[in-house]
């Protein structure tokens, strides 16, 4: 399915063709993916679990986000809204104004289910532009604090600054 197109960025669906290149270039920018992480969005959005998107540039896939209706992790589990996850783009293609039609598209396909979407955020500084994008499009803290997994992070625990460190956010829409 086709969300926008305007001849440059266009939005779709995640298709499996996408999972192998965008774990390829990932790794090429010295992410720590695997190719697994997308084949598991393409088996949510088969199962009818999630909706799952990819941006293209000029052609060429670009980017990724996952839509999932009615959430059972973090701290909005089980409240019937819809979490955003694994939202990105390609390092080089970013500043091409992708990362807003993506963000764009998957509000409009929460907004089908809820009036308030959330999603969580890393706090390492390679989530340093997502957290700023985040903010800036209005997504505010819900105010449980940072999270270390799927659990809280109590205050004064020793915790590891890592991809699973992460603060969640909501906006209404």
């Amino acid at each position: 399915m086709i969300y926008y197109d305007d001849g440059i960025i266009l939005i779709r669906t995640l298709a499996p063709d996408d999972a192998q290149i965008l774990a390829e270039e990932e790794q090429l920018q010295g992410d720590h993916v695997t190719r697994e992480k997308y084949d598991m969005r393409l088996q949510d959005q088969a199962e009818g679990k999630a909706v799952a998107l990819a941006a293209e540039y000029q052609g060429q896939t670009a980017g990724y986000i996952s839509i999932y209706p009615d959430s059972d992790r973090g701290a909005f589990a089980g409240k019937g809204l819809p979490e955003l996850v694994d939202f990105g783009v390609l390092k080089k293609y970013r500043n091409h104004g992708i990362g807003s039609l993506l963000m764009d598209t998957a509000e409009q396909i929460a907004a089908g289910f809820a009036d308030t979407v959330y999603l969580g955020v890393g706090l390492h500084s390679g989530y340093g532009s997502a957290q700023r994008m985040y903010i800036k499009r209005g997504y505010i803290p819900d105010g449980s604090g940072v999270w270390y997994g799927d659990h809280i992070c109590e205050p004064y625990t020793d915790c590891c600054n890592d991809d699973d460190l992460i603060l969640y956010l909501s906006k209404k829409l």
